[in-house]
């Protein structure tokens, strides 16, 4: 069962990620310890699909590793 994009936000917020509103329904998300920023799509309620749910993990991966 596909995560909602209300938890895919708070697993970015968890790990440190701050939101930067885009339009619409896009929310940026930047890390320092990551280069770039992750876009996030879509009503809270919606279902996030395949690809956005392995960009955030990656990205939560990668922070992690810079961490340790």
């Amino acid at each position: 069962m596909p995560k909602k994009i209300r938890e895919l936000k708070q697993l970015l917020r968890k790990e440190g990620f701050k939101e930067v509103p885009g339009k619409g329904s896009h929310t940026n998300w930047v890390h320092p310890l990551y280069p770039g920023k992750i876009t996030v799509s879509g009503k809270n309620g919606s279902d996030a699909k395949r690809y956005q749910e392995n960009d955030v993990l990656s990205a939560i991966r990668e922070v992690e590793e810079k961490r340790s």
